[in-house]
């Protein structure tokens, strides 16, 4: 790989998840990654099977001729299917309307959703000021609170700001009682999305922003800037502080970093309905928009209606069954 090679593939696609720098951190993760001109699809081996799932994650519009050679790649690797979730949002009507006829048409069907279904943006276009007199008051008040109290935020990528942000992530799973990926994962993805590209002399992807009280790190992010947007896909806090209201400031910083940045979109990464951490973001005032759906191209029919219920059962054990156990 050269650093010609990752920039000219970074800019034929949209998405982080699209990136040079993803699919080499998901290859060293274990996964295969068949490259095309402007997407890239990540094979996952099925335990104690020769078969395989693709998934092609925020790739671009869909065609027919795309969809022919997925399917053909998608053989040639032992797919039983290929999960597709195009970055395609109804903000777009008739480019949305084009892509779900054409992925109909090409035989896909509706599958399980990696990502949900909508997400938040904020515009970062707009002035702090603007910005500002739009959040809910008691975010604001929390903002101020937190200054007001000493915390203070900025950007930290050194080995030990690293650390403590995987600390506190795996205190956060437990705590919430949600499924993180191993340290190893974090460290590769931060190999690849920070640490390469800086040594390499490209701009990285991935940035760790925390948050600081009597100079310890109480809360800790990592967001990505790509193309012109800035994404949050990874947060963890330390509850022993959780009310000196630093995830408050946190946000609004990671705001004002973005808008740093030149960037014009802030994607909160998701949003699902009932979740605390979704009201927590609704106190910014952003958009809510939708995705296209999630799409499954299948490539082996019979196995995979046998996959398919064998997922179901396996999240029933860990949404019942694990909890009692931790």
């Amino acid at each position: 790989m050269t650093k010609k090679d990752a920039q000219n593939f970074n800019l034929k696609v949209d998405h982080p998840l699209q990136s040079w720098e993803w699919g080499e951190f998901r290859k060293e993760w274990g996964n295969k990654v068949v490259r095309r001109d402007n997407y890239q699809i990540i094979f996952s081996k099925i335990p104690k099977t020769s078969f395989t799932i693709g998934t092609l994650i925020r790739g671009g519009m869909p065609s027919a001729s795309v969809l022919s050679d997925i399917k053909k790649i998608a053989r040639e690797n032992k797919a039983i299917f290929v999960k597709l979730e195009p970055n395609i949002t109804y903000e777009e009507k008739e480019k949305a309307k084009k892509a779900e006829s054409i992925l109909k048409k090409e035989g896909c069907v509706n599958g399980k959703r990696l990502f949900t279904p909508e997400s938040f943006w904020i515009d970062l276009t707009k002035s702090e000021e603007e910005l500002l007199s739009s959040f809910h008051p008691k975010t604001r008040y929390n903002i101020r609170y937190a200054q007001r109290k000493g915390v203070t935020v900025e950007e930290d990528n050194s080995d030990a700001a690293f650390e403590k942000y995987l600390k506190l992530t795996f205190e956060t799973a437990k705590r919430q009682n949600f499924y993180a990926h191993t340290p190893l994962y974090h460290k590769l993805m931060w190999k690849h999305l920070h640490l390469l590209p800086k040594k390499e002399g490209r701009e990285p992807i991935a940035h760790l922003l925390v948050a600081k009280y009597r100079k310890k790190i109480i809360v800790a992010w990592i967001v990505f800037a790509f193309k012109d947007f800035l994404y949050y896909p990874y947060g963890a806090s330390d509850y022993r502080y959780h009310k000196l209201m630093a995830s408050n400031l946190m946000m609004w910083e990671a705001i004002r970093f973005g808008k740093k940045l030149g960037l014009k979109t802030f994607d909160l990464w998701g949003k699902e309905e009932g979740k605390g951490f979704t009201r927590f973001k609704e106190g910014y005032n952003p958009k809510v928009v939708k995705f296209i759906g999630s799409y499954d191209l299948i490539i082996n029919k019979p196995f995979y209606r046998i996959y398919s219920l064998a997922d179901k059962l396996r999240w029933i054990i860990l949404k019942k069954i694990l909890p009692i156990l931790r």
